[in-house]
């Protein structure tokens, strides 16, 4: 019995034992479970301090009791942010190259102590200096969206540049008429009698009474009464007759002095042109002398504009080339004209060229003696590197751009700038890479902390910094996501609108920035795009393309295309407005073929060449024909019905005779 009582306590000892060893096993093995977290935590706890004064640690996010500033959290030490790969050595392997001052950039020692600003000065490792040599900076992406930073890509694009100044309007000094007599006289009726009224080709002005006139006509009528019984009487007639046209009496005139043989008092005298009475020196019952102006007549269809161009802008102006006016009354409406002459001398105390252009001026809107803004455009290369203006860092020296790599990497480059072009874009000649993603804004926070690091020594504010965009929620965390990107070319640059013009052809030298109707033949304006702008002639008719040298003016083309002789860009003729002389060279023609008595044709001057001898309607446009002589384009409407209907040579029977319509 004694031995069962002793096994019986033998094996309860022994298994109290071995649970007590189990236990301890267990507590010592959860012990170091729960222990590794906590280590784990405090090697991956980030802490946050501030950049103007690092002696400010905390563990959350917050602002810097001192000056306010957002806390950013502090990397690690064996952290490598350049390359993201882990590091090759231990924090404590690492060795220290010199001291930098977090206060004053540029403020290095080899020992460590306190900076200019008694704070602390901070160690630079070796592995930290050799990345900063890179000039690479990276920035947390949280980070970048608080500091507003904004990209765009390097585009492609044309090199345009756009030339603004002021011009005045003035007279088509090939428009201006004078009317005068070579007779003295009294004005016996006053027709015309106030400037600023409008009058047509061939209208009477006034009728006058003198002496001179009255004889040769009595001269002239005593001719042909004699020449009837005498015919020795030719040579007396013709020398009437040639008096009569001295005084520049018309046909018509002459005529009728013939059919009823006697003199009138008062000869009436018509309008040389179309135009507008811009003086008046005369009133009725006036006596007026051999040569003195008493109307001064100006055809406003088609206008001078002088503009003063200055002199390291004029290698940018050519003949031919399209430009545009803008009027201070009428700022929704732009006007387009062509270039016709450079001035050949520069004026002595402006420094500036006057340049010379035309433009059409359907409604008369383009008024002399106005003041208008002048915009040339001159594209200078059709494809080049653009960036916008507000990327650019100027220090004098050099022009800085950041570009924007991976990661929340920035680097600045060093470009090389060409001439500005249109929507506050400059050509890059060297530096960049086409698809590049560059700052547009924030570049002065961007340059700070390049400063922090040395890679950039001198700081420059952006000229535009951009606008503040919302803060980042702590979700995102990729560049892409926190840095908004907008094409170079649409930075800083509204959508170009659609203009609006008058599909008349007389009158699309007039455009308008919203649709509605044409103010002078009230139909409805069409929407056109800028491209398809350029294409169309500015008004009237396109006759051809010539060399804008006088000695090549042979030179002809239908479309454009380069002279044959010198290679110079052939420049568009467009039809100008009747001159004063243009019939004279015609009178023979118009003897040697009678036209229709009144000749019917379209109101409209783009369809002068349907012509009829009895009153129609336009196959074109359905308008109802009107008598040629009622309006401006009288003369080209007969000039087509000459060319509809040619006389057939004398002597040929085989031509087949031609029947008016």
């Amino acid at each position: 019995m004694k031995f069962d009582a002793l096994s019986a306590k033998s094996i309860a000892l022994a298994v109290l034992t071995s649970w007590v060893l189990t236990g301890t096993v267990l507590l010592l093995s959860g012990c170091g479970r729960t222990k590794t977290p906590e280590a784990g935590a405090d090697a991956t706890k980030t802490l946050y301090t501030c950049g103007m004064h690092p002696q400010v640690i905390k563990d959350k996010p917050g602002n810097c009791p001192i000056c306010g500033m957002n806390l950013t959290p502090i990397r690690k030490q064996g952290e490598n942010t350049n390359s993201g790969q882990a590091p090759s050595a231990p924090s404590g392997e690492r060795k220290i190259k010199y001291y930098k001052s977090t206060m004053t950039p540029g403020e290095v020692r080899q020992t460590p102590g306190k900076d200019a600003m008694g704070m602390e000065m901070v160690p630079v490792y070796e592995d930290e200096a050799a990345a900063n040599a890179s000039q690479t900076i990276v920035i947390n992406p949280v980070t970048t969206q608080n500091m507003g930073i904004r990209t765009a890509v390097v585009t492609r694009g044309p090199l345009r540049r756009n030339i603004r100044t002021v011009g005045t309007i003035e007279y088509n000094e090939t428009a201006l008429a004078e009317v005068n007599t070579k007779f003295t006289g009294w004005i016996e009726k006053l027709i015309v009698d106030a400037t600023g009224q409008q009058v047509h080709r061939g209208e009477p002005l006034f009728e006058i009474y003198s002496p001179e006139l009255y004889s040769a006509q009595r001269e002239y009528a005593v001719a042909i009464e004699q020449g009837k019984n005498s015919p020795d009487a030719a040579s007396l007639k013709v020398s009437a007759l040639t008096k009569l046209k001295f005084f520049d009496i018309s046909d018509g005139q002459i005529a009728e002095l013939e059919r009823t043989g006697k003199p009138t008092k008062t000869l009436t005298v018509f309008a040389p042109m179309d135009g507008v009475v811009v003086e008046k020196m005369v009133v009725q019952g006036q006596m007026v002398d051999a040569g003195m102006k008493l109307y001064r007549l100006a055809d406003l269809g088609l206008v001078w504009v002088q503009a003063q161009i200055y002199e390291q802008d004029l290698s940018y102006i050519k003949l031919g080339q399209e430009a545009t006016v803008t009027l201070s009354y009428l700022p929704d409406r732009e006007f387009r004209g062509r270039v016709t002459y450079i001035y050949p001398n520069v004026d002595e105390k402006t420094r500036t060229a006057q340049v010379r252009m035309e433009f059409h001026n359907p409604g008369y809107f383009l008024k002399p003696g106005m003041f208008a803004t002048v915009r040339v455009t001159s594209e200078l290369d059709p494809s080049v590197l653009l960036v916008p203006d507000m990327a650019i860092l100027r220090s004098g020296e050099k022009n800085t751009v950041f570009v924007a790599l991976e990661k929340g990497k920035f680097e600045p480059r060093t470009v090389t700038l060409g001439p500005q072009a249109e929507d506050d874009m400059y050509q890059v000649i060297s530096g960049l890479k086409e698809g590049e993603r560059i700052v547009t804004s924030g570049q002065f926070m961007l340059d700070s902390e390049s400063q922090l690091r040395e890679a950039i020594q001198k700081m420059i504010e952006p000229k535009q910094p951009g606008k503040d965009v919302p803060k980042a929620s702590p979700e995102k965390n990729t560049t892409a996501d926190m840095v908004p990107e907008v094409p170079a070319a649409s930075a800083g640059k509204e959508a170009t609108p659609i203009k609006y013009i008058c599909p008349m052809p007389e009158h699309v030298s007039i455009q308008y920035d919203r649709p509605g109707k044409c103010p002078i033949c009230a139909m409805t304006l069409v929407p056109i795009t800028a491209e398809a702008l350029k294409k169309l002639p500015p008004g009237g008719q396109l006759l051809y393309y010539t060399c804008p040298m006088p000695e090549h003016s042979d030179v002809r083309a239908d479309k454009p295309s380069k002279c044959a002789k010198c290679d110079m860009t052939l420049i568009p003729v467009m039809q100008a407005p009747p001159l004063p002389n243009t019939v004279k060279s015609e009178a023979k023609a118009e003897k040697s073929q009678a036209l229709p008595d009144p000749l019917y044709t379209c109101p409209m001057a783009s369809h002068a060449d349907v012509v009829s001898d009895k009153p129609s309607k336009c196959s074109k446009c359905e308008m109802e024909l009107v008598p040629a002589s009622t309006v401006s384009h009288g003369k080209i409407a007969e000039e087509n019905w000459r060319k509809q209907h040619p006389v057939a040579p004398p002597g040929n029977a085989t031509m087949p005779q031609q029947h008016p319509h």
